[in-house]
This record gives structure tokens, sequence and C-alpha cells, in this order.
């Protein structure tokens, strides 16, 4: 039997696209309509966000732990989370976590390497640029990242937060992007990870400047593979 993935959901529509393709591609391992067991919690994404805001990593791993706990209470196998910003407080969450983790950006910096990436743009909230949850997982794979400018940072917040999250898709939003990307190909970067999981819903390889790393489908498949053991899959944590 495949095992039970669980989801610790943050912002709605990521997670709904990282569960979407769960199912949608277990066919390909598991043969038609199917796909493993997957269970999903989240609280009220305002949580979250007012814990961002104060610059709280411990109230955001509460958070998080909160969802492993009932996740794990209902039989979950696994754990993941389709939110690269809240990874910032993984080194809190896991001592205490019930169960293992796939860690997302992990899973990015294992398909770079594999595609002979050397030089990564990161795009994402400015919670996540501002970290270290993707340099420090990239410069591990002997990766080299550039971060965007305070500007961009701000932009591309902006696009993502008021817009993206709430499903609202502009032509706007995707020139925003497209410019930012634009410039880290200008400044030698050989491809881009989309390292907020709503900004792959507007920017993929078709109309992106560099190729996409798409920091949510990959942790869906990662968590697929992991699921009916079909090959390797990052994990951290217990378990």
């Amino acid at each position: 039997m495949p095992q039970h993935i669980g989801i610790v959901g943050c912002s709605a529509e990521g997670a709904a696209l990282c569960y979407r393709t769960i199912c949608t591609e277990g066919a390909r391992l598991l043969g038609p309509h199917a796909h493993p067991e997957v269970s999903m919690h989240t609280p009220s994404l305002a949580d979250y966000v007012a814990c961002l805001e104060r610059g709280d990593r411990t109230g955001v791993a509460r958070l998080m732990l909160a969802s492993a706990e009932k996740l794990a209470r209902i039989g979950a196998d696994f754990l993941i989370c389709p939110d690269n910003t809240i990874h910032q407080a993984m080194a809190e969450v896991l001592p205490r976590s019930p169960l293992p983790w796939l860690h997302i950006a992990e899973v990015v910096a294992e398909e770079a390497v594999a595609r002979g990436f050397r030089r990564l743009g990161l795009t994402g909230t400015r919670w996540l640029v501002d970290s270290e949850v993707y340099p420090e997982k990239l410069a591990a794979r002997g990766l080299e990242v550039l971060r965007p400018t305070p500007a961009e940072r701000e932009e591309t917040n902006r696009v993502i937060m008021d817009e993206l999250v709430y499903g609202r898709f502009t032509p706007e939003g995707i020139a925003c992007f497209q410019r930012v990307i634009g410039r880290m190909k200008d400044e030698g970067c050989d491809a881009v990870v989309l390292g907020c999981t709503e900004i792959p819903l507007i920017i993929d390889d078709a109309n992106s400047p560099l190729p996409t790393l798409d920091s949510t489908r990959l942790l869906a498949q990662a968590a697929l593979r992991r699921a009916v053991g079909a090959g390797p899959a990052c994990q951290t944590g217990a378990g």
C-alpha cells in the first residue's frame, strides 16, 4: 500500500496546486484514477502572516506542529509543506515533529543538480528571499543563488500577497516576474527557482526568460515517489 501523505498547508492556491498534482500524477505510478491517500490541514493564513510580520519563527513552528500533530493522529506517514516561506521555521519544527518531512528546498536543489544548473535566480515572498532557506540548501549542493533586489522583493511580494494568494492572475503580475527573471538571466543565472508555491500559476517554461524549477510540483512529485517507494526522495526529520 502506498504511504499516506500529510500536507501541512499555509496558503490555499499553492496547497491546492500541490494536492492536485499528487492526485493527477498518481495515475502515472499507480494506474488510472489512482493516487496515495492524502490528508491536509491548514490554519488561517492570517495566523501565519501575523507571525511572519513580527519575525516570530517560533510562532510559525507552533502552527506547523499543530497541523503535524493532527495529521499524525489521522494516520499520515510523512509530511510535506507546499509553502516555501514557512520552511524558515523548520529548524524548530523537526526536533519536535511526530513525523518525517520532505524539505521543499532540498527537493528543488536535487532537481537543479540533476538538470545540470549551476547558478539559480530565486523568487518568492520577501520573507523567503530574505531568509537562508534556499541559499543554505543550494550551497550544500554546490549551487550559486542570486536574490532579487530590494525593489524587486517588494514588488514581487505585493503580487504574491495581494494577487496570487487570492487567485488573481493579471498580465501586470506576469510581467513583473518576467522582468525580474530577465534581469537574473542577464546576470548569469541559468535557471530560476519559483520559490513561492503560487508563482507556477502564472510563470512556467513557456513564458519565463529562464528554465523554471517549479517548487510546488517538484515537491508533489517527490512526495509521490516517497509514497509509492519509486526512487529516492529527500527526507529530513523524525521517522
